[in-house]
């Protein structure tokens, strides 16, 4: 008999406690702040489109952009960079949210329409009183047919206070943060070629209706009943060497102290510690991901790194076993959920 300790498909309590710790290993995780510093938007950003919806902070170090019937909004920075840190604090818009997407991404669409690079978190709304979702995908050189998103709740109600989300991007490695917690690494390989993100990008952030997609399939749509959904962003974070994407080439060699700078700051080594978070984060709160979808990659993706004990949480169209269990939990549930609530018995 196997008397490890056992998350899932054991007894109620024996779920309980290891939920209890993992949120506490967390929280403790997610105090050790990275040593980061700011810039006022002005200094690095300007708006994308929208128009007033684009509402900047009385201290000049932040922006609201909002959703109504008439447009979204965007930001987007002054500057290219080929690698780079880009992280922002964030909250979201509350109350029923279903078909409202909030995009934080790099990319190059602008400049690359047919070849695009691109790395991007996805926060998706939902119907009042259940809880936003979120994705991260990346692409390189246009990959889009080769979509590598994987799709995750969260343990603490984004609405509610900010939080920070972060991208790694150097060119040995993209990782993922919330909160200085890692949730997604991806390491570059000779197999991957060109579908590894190598191109200048900009950071952009936008708010916009997605109402044929981002809820339940498009199943609920954005109403407008309660616009102006508004999300808030603030202490900007823009680390890399800013280049021009026509002379790349040339401005890559005048970045080389900056990228041997980026590589060696805190965020991007992955220690053991933050190896056991990111494992911990998937573990409880990953609910889809392309490497386990042997459906529609029936040749696995050259990056995937399958941990066994991964995989065997995933059926072979890359979903969670879990998600229904999630859902009637979720159904049984009257009172406001917490962030423990969602770690212990997560709503899908």
């Amino acid at each position: 008999m196997d008397h490890r300790l056992r998350c899932f498909g054991t007894t109620p309590k024996t779920h309980f406690l290891c939920s209890l710790i993992f949120f506490f290993f967390f929280f403790s995780f997610s105090n050790a702040a990275f040593d980061l510093a700011t810039i006022p938007f002005n200094d690095g950003y300007s708006s994308l489109f929208g128009g007033s919806n684009v509402v900047r902070t009385a201290d000049g170090n932040g922006v609201n952009l909002l959703l109504d019937r008439y447009t979204g909004s965007g930001f987007i920075s002054s500057n290219m960079y080929r690698y780079g840190f880009f992280s922002a604090n964030i909250k979201l818009p509350s109350n029923y949210t279903a078909g409202v997407c909030v995009a934080f991404y790099t990319s190059n669409g602008d400049v690359f329409q047919k070849s695009h690079d691109e790395l991007d978190f996805e926060f998706l709304g939902n119907i009042a009183g259940k809880p936003w979702h979120f994705q991260t995908n990346l692409y390189g050189n246009g990959s889009t047919n080769r979509g590598r998103e994987e799709r995750y709740r969260l343990w603490f109600d984004p609405t509610k206070e900010y939080h920070r989300y972060s991208i790694l991007w150097t060119a040995k490695n993209v990782i993922f943060y919330i909160d200085e917690v890692p949730i997604r690494e991806v390491l570059r390989n000779d197999e991957m070629g060109a579908d590894y993100p190598s191109k200048a990008m900009s950071l952009y952030t936008t708010i916009w209706d997605a109402s044929n997609w981002a809820t339940s399939g498009g199943r609920f749509k954005v109403n407008y009943k309660y616009a102006p959904f508004k999300a808030e962003f603030k202490d900007l974070i823009l680390k890399g060497c800013p280049v021009n994407p026509i002379q790349e080439v040339s401005d890559s060699k005048a970045c080389i102290d900056q990228h041997v700078d980026l590589e060696a700051q805190d965020y991007a080594t992955m220690t053991p510690m933050r190896r056991r978070a990111m494992h911990n984060f998937r573990k409880h709160f990953m609910y889809y991901s392309y490497c386990f979808d042997t459906l529609r990659y029936p040749t696995q993706m050259p990056e995937c790194i399958i941990i066994p004990e991964e995989q065997e949480r995933f059926m072979e169209n890359g979903r969670s076993i879990f998600v229904g269990k999630h859902r009637r939990q979720a159904k049984r549930k009257s009172r406001t959920k917490t962030p423990l609530d969602i770690i212990n018995k997560g709503s899908m």
